[in-house]
């Protein structure tokens, strides 16, 4: 990473000196607990420890607020851990719940856990990021990763639309990155944001944190451990990896086996390896080939990651934070038929759906926050109408709404699964996230 260098100010006050030097007012400061439960621990359905899984934090001040961004190896952040979270950090640690931004990466690998051990371990990451607060810059960057796709297709046999990748669907390849670095020129932490679901080795019936946990482990060891590399999930509701073996030989599988036993799951998807025959020799290759996967995205990641760290010659210390909460609301619907995907949704009218937003400013820098899993082209709305060339969404982010995907306008028109679950009704979710983003970025928002 490039070295910064600090220029003195002129001094105007009378009977000051000719010269001091401009002191730096970010301090920042990181860590990452491990939240891995004991394997005795796991419950049914689980079958061991593919990998360790963490909660990664950073602590930011300016000189009179403080901020935290936090990052959880999890599917999602239920509310009472985020209320509890964020109580607990303003409470014991000075830090403001509207400066808190608690990320799961959306692995499909983490059981539940019980909710006080979690929080304990969560708060702890953050504790332990504040205790090491040092002076420091931060620089910002993006770069490129092929490693996303959209996911629904157009099926080339029963033309109707199911999960698959679209090449030709929207879908924002942009790695977007924030580096703390202390005024050595000592790394510190990586804050990384990019639109991927973390589901490629959810077949496996093991712990892991899938390719987000690789990717931030593969930036760290880059740095021997002297780094903490914290992901940002973007708006990935439509996005898989582009190799995904669950949409196709394991699924294939999976789909004959349950028709064996006079079940049809061909426009269903069971949680897990169910119906899998983990002693087959094709479905263990298969699964093996999954493990390699999260390794090889997790390095290509990484190695986007450290690209773009590497080209940061604008690096700063004197920024000012600040963080924003709202809540937009959207009119509610539930479903009243079943089905998967290729076939339309029947609904009733229900109430309305509470979405929660958030942002932080670090600088010229805006991180737009939105507590559910967002279509993509949601976010590629926000970057294009932000009055801020760095911004990013991210997803996922204190809480989770119960509107189930959130698609934009446009996809309504799709009978993917997304669409179909959706909890909100058409024409209301993409402007009011955008919009209230949009004004919580504004003086006074």
């Amino acid at each position: 990473m490039r070295l910064s260098l600090a220029f003195p100010l002129l001094a105007v006050t009378f009977g000051a000196p000719a010269w001091v030097w401009a002191q730096p007012t970010l301090r920042a400061g990181a860590a990452k607990v491990d939240v891995t439960p004991a394997e005795k621990e796991l419950p049914q359905g689980f079958e061991g420890i593919l990998d360790r899984i963490y909660a990664r934090a950073i602590v930011i001040g300016d000189g009179t607020s403080l901020a935290a961004l936090v990052s959880l190896d999890a599917g999602a952040v239920p509310d009472p851990i985020w209320l509890e979270v964020t109580r607990r950090v303003e409470s014991e640690l000075g830090i403001p719940t509207d400066n808190v931004l608690l990320t799961a990466t959306h692995t499909h690998s983490v059981p539940r856990q019980d909710v006080g051990a979690y929080t304990n371990k969560i708060v702890e990451s953050v504790r332990l990021a504040k205790a090491r607060l040092v002076d420091a810059r931060v620089g910002y960057g993006t770069g490129v990763s092929y490693l996303n796709v959209n996911r629904n297709i157009i099926d080339p046999k029963t033309r109707r639309w199911w999960e698959g990748p679209n090449y030709e669907g929207p879908s924002d390849k942009t790695v977007a990155v924030i580096a703390f670095e202390d005024l050595s020129g000592a790394p510190i932490a990586v804050y990384y944001n990019y639109a991927m679901h973390g589901v490629t080795v959810g077949q496996l019936d093991l712990v892991s944190g899938d390719a987000p946990g690789t990717a931030s482990k593969y930036v760290e060891d880059s740095f021997d451990g002297r780094l903490v590399a914290l992901w940002s999930s973007g708006a990935a509701g439509d996005q898989n990896p582009i190799y995904y073996q669950q949409t196709y030989d394991l699924r294939e599988i999976r789909v004959k086996d349950y028709a064996a036993r006079g079940v049809d799951i061909s426009n269903a998807m069971p949680p897990g390896g169910q119906g899998l025959n983990k002693h087959d020799p094709t479905v263990i290759r298969l699964m093996n080939q999954q493990k390699q996967m999260i390794q090889s995205m997790g390095q290509f990641l990484g190695e986007e990651v450290l690209h773009v760290m590497r080209g940061m010659d604008r690096l700063e210390s004197d920024v000012a934070i600040a963080g924003r909460h709202k809540i937009v609301s959207c009119p509610g619907r539930d479903r009243t038929n079943e089905g998967r995907a290729g076939f339309p949704g029947e609904y009733r009218d229900a109430g309305p759906v509470d979405i929660r937003l958030g942002l932080l400013e670090i600088g010229d820098i805006r991180i737009g926050a939105v507590n559910a899993e967002v279509f993509n082209p949601i976010a590629q709305r926000l970057k294009r109408e932000s009055p801020y060339a760095r911004t990013m969404m991210a997803t996922l982010t204190n809480g989770m709404a119960r509107s189930g995907y959130i698609p934009h306008d446009a996809g309504f028109g799709m009978y993917t699964f997304e669409v179909l679950s959706s909890r909100l009704q058409p024409g209301c979710a993409e402007s009011a996230i955008v919009d209230g983003l949009l004004d919580l970025m504004s003086p006074g928002g």
